[in-house]
């Protein structure tokens, strides 16, 4: 038997958790207490933001479904260690879709980890190769989660910078937003040094360094730090532009693009079943192609020819690996 309330509450959430209804006979029997005192201890769970929902009935069953707001969950061990590894692996290789709030939650996880979890998930990763891209794109996930609760507490930061030509300078700056383009990561910081906004790719830095020291976050000179990445990117960068309608509304199609890549609207005189991406970028055409592909509605490229014929090759040997 459970005497200790807090501990109680903590056993009875844990076990709510487990996607299932729970008769308040079989509750009151797990925790050793009286059916009274698990109602009594459901009502101070959803005084504490939990929404349990109770089933009408002479056992009355309890469960707990989605509420307005996202209450702490708890976590034993194995789903504790499931999930670390999960974000550190997308964050550590850029995967399209893992963005800075995946990245958030990761440093969050793993400041609270006991020694003897963490050392599990270092383990376990280590023990594992992902397949990436070979652009030597791949990054440490400690180096994003610095960076992101430095953002996250506006705090100075300190680190090593290595530029294309392989030069190192030591930096500081006052981190603003980090940015995935689904291959890499980049870091939207106020140079401290050179007095001005820039951006840098998360895999040339080394030895990041929260200071402490709090800044008030500066204006950005575009509307967002993904607007202001996208002209970086183009200004270092030969671009070309790319004109792609999609079978699909602006709001399905734009729920399944990276933002960077362009903005969807309505095609003229389409009835309303057609959208149109204008963008610009630097990447290779191969690269666009599969991504177009990966946004799962069909699409017909209008401009470039060199994108036009890269579908079309595309296209052809997916066929022939299909066997038709």
């Amino acid at each position: 038997m459970t005497t200790d309330t807090p501990a109680r509450l903590l056993q009875l959430l844990s076990l709510l958790q487990t996607p299932r209804e729970w008769p308040g006979g079989e509750l009151a029997d797990r925790l050793g207490v009286s059916r009274r005192t698990v109602r009594r201890d459901i009502d101070r769970l959803r005084e504490l933001g939990y929404p349990v929902e109770a089933s009408k009935g002479a056992d009355g069953g309890y469960r707990l479904v989605a509420g307005k707001a996202m209450p702490p969950l708890l976590l034993d061990d194995e789903e504790a260690v499931a999930i670390a590894v999960g974000l550190r692996a997308g964050a550590g290789h850029a995967v399209a879709g893992v963005d800075e709030a995946s990245v958030r939650a990761l440093a969050k996880l793993e400041q609270v980890l006991p020694a003897r979890l963490r050392h599990r998930v270092t383990t376990l990763q280590a023990a594992t190769t992902p397949l990436t891209s070979g652009d030597g794109a791949s990054i440490a996930p400690e180096t994003l989660t610095v960076m992101a609760s430095a953002v996250a507490g506006r705090e100075r930061l300190r680190f090593v910078y290595r530029a294309a030509d392989g030069s190192e300078t030591r930096r500081q700056a006052e981190p603003y937003r980090l940015v995935s383009t689904g291959r890499r990561w980049y870091l939207v910081a106020y140079d401290l040094d050179r007095d001005d906004w820039r951006t840098f790719r998360v895999d040339r830095v080394s030895e990041p360094f929260a200071t402490g020291a709090r800044f008030a976050p500066r204006e950005m000179p575009t509307g967002s730090a993904a607007e202001y990445l996208r002209r970086s990117i183009q200004r270092q960068q030969e671009t070309y532009g790319f004109t792609v309608a999609f079978a699909g509304t602006v709001a399905e199609v734009a729920a399944r693009l990276p933002g960077w890549l362009g903005t969807p609207v309505e095609e003229e005189g389409g009835g309303g079943g057609w959208c149109v991406v204008r963008g610009e970028t630097g990447d290779p055409v191969e690269w666009l192609a599969v991504r177009l592909v990966m946004a799962g509605h069909e699409f017909v490229v209008r401009e470039p020819a060199e994108l036009v014929a890269c579908v079309r090759e595309l296209g052809g040997r997916l066929s022939r690996a299909g066997g038709a």
